[in-house]
């Protein structure tokens, strides 16, 4: 018995001598983007997949880098070696992903293969089956990010007006509002919401009897307890810009939450989640 271990001992100092590393696991949720596969030996320790948002990209015009605003579906990976790995080097990082893009028709539109700091960036665009899609990656010798956002103008989707949300309540006793936008995960309302707003306050100011419930819904993304609490901190901050800043009584609306109690369509895909994701008026 005491062979046997004296074996296992020396294999395991053997092998660490080698410096053969394990495969350690990637951030739970995490997932590669489908165009670009990892470096080897690589894990995913951070991941933000976002619907909507930008990124500023360098790119090189009259032999300066300059800044490009680019709005649509983002995601962040962040890989960092495995224990134990030999280091690749910042340079080979850059160049596979470059090679690996340019192969299915990407464009690399800025390489810093100079240094600076202990990094290397690049920033490549790739049209493909009708969808511009723009990475950036910046990487060091045992680690790299990269930026990756689809291109894509933000779908209005406020299409119905104060009258048509008006001929829904009558009908069926509510309506669905799909133009009232938040980062994932906050209650923060943004900018571009004012529009979807508006309409409602238009619908109660123009029927001054119609009292509302305001129903926040989520996908089913995250714990049921966290997305209660989130589609109720969301109802809350549509009442409050309908109160405060067009003047509606409070006594009219209730905000209320319901998590994923109540989707429309199926949570298996992301179009089903965004349908999914919604403020709904219910009439009291």
């Amino acid at each position: 018995m005491k062979h046997v271990m004296r074996v296992v001992i020396s294999v395991i100092i053997v092998l660490a001598g080698l410096g053969i590393s394990a495969a350690e696991n990637d951030r739970k949720g995490s997932k590669d983007h489908p165009l670009i596969s990892r470096m080897p030996n690589f894990h995913i320790t951070d991941y933000k997949d976002i619907e909507y948002d930008s990124f500023k990209f360098s790119v090189e015009q009259n032999k300066k880098q300059v800044p490009v605003n680019v709005e649509g579906h983002k995601f962040y990976i962040r890989y960092d070696l495995d224990k134990g790995a030999a280091k690749p080097g910042s340079l080979k990082i850059v160049r596979n992903i470059e090679n690996a893009l340019t192969r299915i028709g990407g464009k690399v539109l800025v390489d810093v293969s100079g240094q600076w700091g202990v990094y290397r960036s690049s920033t490549v665009m790739v049209q493909k089956e009708g969808k511009e899609t723009w990475i950036h990656v910046k990487a060091a010798d045992t680690s790299y990010e990269l930026t990756i956002v689809e291109k894509e103008a933000m779908k209005q989707e406020v299409v119905a007006d104060a009258a048509a949300m008006g001929n829904d309540i009558n009908a069926t006793g509510h309506v669905s509002v799909y133009g009232i936008f938040f980062d994932t995960a906050k209650s923060t309302i943004k900018p571009e919401s004012d529009a979807a707003i508006s309409e409602i306050a238009k619908l109660l100011k123009n029927n001054g009897s119609l009292k509302l419930y305001v129903v926040g819904h989520t996908d089913n993304v995250g714990s049921f307890d966290a997305n209660m609490k989130l589609s109720k901190d969301r109802a809350d901050a549509v009442v409050k810009v309908l109160t405060g800043k067009h003047g509606i009584a409070a006594a009219r609306l209730k905000p209320h939450g319901v998590s994923s109690l109540a989707p429309v369509t199926s949570n298996d895909t992301e179009e089903g989640k965004a349908k999914n994701r919604r403020v709904e008026l219910v009439k009291q």
